[in-house]
């Protein structure tokens, strides 16, 4: 394997042109400290708001102020990033991370002033039209107020929030950094490391003794300290109970759906839907078992291809199939993305320093930028079709959008993304006129499926569960958590599946369990997605200009659940999952048919 190259051997047309945040480093730093000596112009409104004038004054100031700082701190986290050996610029990070502690510090008055403001003329002075900005800001904090304390019991909560934290800081020490396990063996003997970053791709190896040898060491080594990390996990949804307790929540999930406006029927009816289709897990699961020719279905057997291709990519066809498959969007949304392509936008091939992975950035007033590593193979065409979704949405809805609603919610973030990748698909499907590699796309849509849809839901199923065992009084043992964990995990992969004791511990992996009612939105924005992608394919022009006009150029200008609603997706009713359902039906009949040709 060659050697990585060092940042400055790169290909300026290869790298993103942070010139357009600022010029130079000496311009980023003459910004910062523009901002630092603005720190004190709040001290004015401290002593409130007697008029609808002055918070108004104050309301568009932090927002004038928090666009200048985004600008400071993109540019120095990307700059960070590109290379994270380079000194100046994890400096240059650290100072911009400061100085948002500092600006949070110095604006934490705020919202417990604002709340001095009785609910009735606050929403007399949001009907103002100087206010049209504000208004649903205003709105979303009138409907807090029955859940903020005395300024004395807030005072308190935000300094038990470092306490309450321990159990989730410490079970991400011990997950991360401690906890080490034993070398995984080939059939040949060959010894392979097993950590939290090669496990799954282990998982993935033709080498059914090295998949059994990985997957039993892990567990073992969780089965070791189950007892101490069922009290971490424990630990952390005593802490969201307190939370919603003393803020007068009904429940746990009440508070943490509430944060975004989501009716808890959402959550209940995802987990029911799937529930109800679980019949296609099992059918997919008795596929695999088949087309492995194994006896016994394992877990550990879950993760492998069914189809083995190589398909090779290059960057360059890369970008054709992308802007090919991106054509039912319109001109408009494809100019966008040629835009990024040809005013480097993306920083492309991996770099020795360079943060791993890939991601999209950017603020309000920038170029959205996005993070590559490339490799010449069609996942990470996936991958840069996935993060131009995120970059188009996130440029319509700054294009369109004030500054303070510009952004958008985490429950509808990963459905513009997922967009793009049904399109992509659906397009390369087509036009491949190769079986294997037909097959081996209709095998990663099966997996992403599979992943993101049936076993998010498991999650969140099992999330729900132990906070309502914890709420109702019982203790969330190890031999507890074991078995909830093992019958969820039974009923949804089906008797294709032999089971054994080491799947029964798999929450204690899971961090996301420490999260708080956060991944059931991945399953629902999947769902969205698969819903709106259809809608486009087969609605055309006028379609796809209401997924433009009334999604992605929205921000957070409306509640998630209005926009998705007004886009033509209503997640308050089941048919968006019973129609990610017949999506995977499609492809599992599809799957079986081509693959028995």
């Amino acid at each position: 394997m060659s050697e990585l190259m060092k940042r400055e051997d790169q290909q300026l047309e290869n790298t993103w042109d942070l010139t357009t945040i600022f010029e130079s480093d000496e311009a980023w730093e003459e910004a910062l400290k523009n901002i630092e000596s603005r720190i004190g112009e709040e001290e004015k409104f401290k002593s409130g708001f007697d008029s609808k004038e002055v918070l108004l004054e104050a309301l568009e100031l932090e927002r004038d102020i928090d666009i200048d700082f985004g600008k400071v701190y993109v540019y120095a986290h990307l700059k960070h990033d590109q290379d994270t050996s380079n000194d100046v610029y994890s400096n240059l990070e650290s100072r911009a991370r400061s100085l948002g502690v500092k600006l949070s510090s110095a604006w934490s008055f705020f919202l417990p002033t604002l709340m001095e403001i009785d609910a009735d003329t606050l929403t007399e002075w949001a009907e103002d039209e100087s206010f049209k900005d504000f208004k649903l800001d205003i709105e979303k904090i009138n409907k807090r107020r029955p859940h903020v304390l005395s300024d004395k019991e807030e005072k308190l909560l935000a300094e038990a929030g470092e306490v309450l934290s321990t159990p989730t800081s410490t079970y991400m020490m011990f997950n991360n950094a401690d906890l080490t396990f034993d070398k995984a063996k080939d059939k040949d003997g060959k010894e392979y490391s097993v950590t939290q970053g090669t496990f799954v791709d282990l998982l993935k190896s033709s080498d059914r003794e090295l998949r059994q040898s990985a997957y039993e060491n892990l567990y073992s080594a969780y089965q070791g300290f189950e007892n101490t990390m069922s009290k971490t996990l424990e630990g952390v949804v005593n802490a969201h109970i307190f939370s919603s307790n003393a803020r007068g929540y009904e429940s746990a999930r009440a508070q943490a759906l509430a944060n975004n406006h989501i009716p808890e029927a959402v959550y209940d009816q995802l987990v029911e839907t799937v529930n109800n289709n679980l019949h296609l897990l099992h059918r997919y699961t008795e596929l695999r078992k088949e087309l492995l020719g194994l006896d016994e279905l394992k877990m550990y057997d879950i993760y492998t291809p069914l189809v083995n291709e190589e398909f090779k990519m290059t960057y360059e066809e890369a970008q054709e199939w992308m802007l090919n498959a991106l054509q039912p969007l319109g001109d408009e949304y494809v100019s966008i993305v040629k835009e990024g392509l040809d005013n480097r936008w993306v920083d492309i091939y991996e770099n020795k320093g360079k943060r791993s992975g890939a991601y999209s950035s950017g603020t309000y007033g920038t170029n959205p930028y996005i993070l590559m590593n490339w490799q010449d193979n069609v996942d990470n065409l996936f991958t840069l079709a996935h993060e131009f979704g995120h970059s188009v949405h996130s440029y319509y809805s700054r294009k369109n959008q004030p500054a303070n609603i510009s952004g958008y919610s985490i429950f509808v973030a990963e459905v513009a993304s997922t967009f793009n990748e049904a399109l992509l698909a659906d397009y390369m499907y087509n036009k491949l006129d190769d079986k294997k590699k037909q097959l081996y796309l209709l095998n990663e849509q099966l997996e992403g499926f599979r992943g993101t849809v049936f076993r998010q839901t498991m999650f969140a199923e099992f999330e729900h569960k132990i906070h309502s065992l914890k709420e109702s009084g019982v203790p969330l043992t190890a031999g507890k958590l074991n078995e909830i964990y093992g019958e969820l995990n039974k009923k949804y992969y089906g008797d294709a599946v032999s089971y054994d004791e080491y799947i029964s511990r798999e929450w204690a992996r899971i961090p996301h369990f420490y999260m708080n009612y956060y991944v059931y939105q991945y399953a629902t924005g999947y769902s969205a997605a698969a819903s709106l992608s259809k809608q486009v394919l087969e609605g055309g022009s006028e379609v796809a200009e209401r997924y433009i006009n009334e999604f992605l150029k929205k921000g957070s200008s409306n509640y998630p659940i209005e926009i998705l609603k007004n886009a033509g997706v209503d997640m308050t009713t089941a048919e968006p999952i019973e129609n990610a359902m017949k999506f995977f039906e499609e492809k599992l009949e599809q799957f079986e048919k081509l693959i028995k040709e």
